[in-house]
């Protein structure tokens, strides 16, 4: 049985997130997300989307 080809996600940090909410903050560390030019691949979960939609306006995320 072939397994559906799940789609990867790279987000990279683009804006710092000092000065920002507290659960911004820590949803870029749940992302792996250390310094700003840092970028990961994950891949497209539910919970991984809804993460980037809190720091979408401190994040860029293209499809790998």
């Amino acid at each position: 049985m072939a397994k559906a080809k799940v789609s990867q996600l790279k987000i990279t940090q683009i804006r710092s997130g000092v000065g920002g909410l507290r659960n911004q903050k820590e949803t870029l560390r749940s992302l792996g997300l250390k310094r700003i030019g840092h970028s990961v691949v994950k891949e497209a979960k539910p919970e991984v989307v809804g993460m980037i939609n809190t720091v979408s306006h401190l994040v860029k995320v293209e499809e790998v």
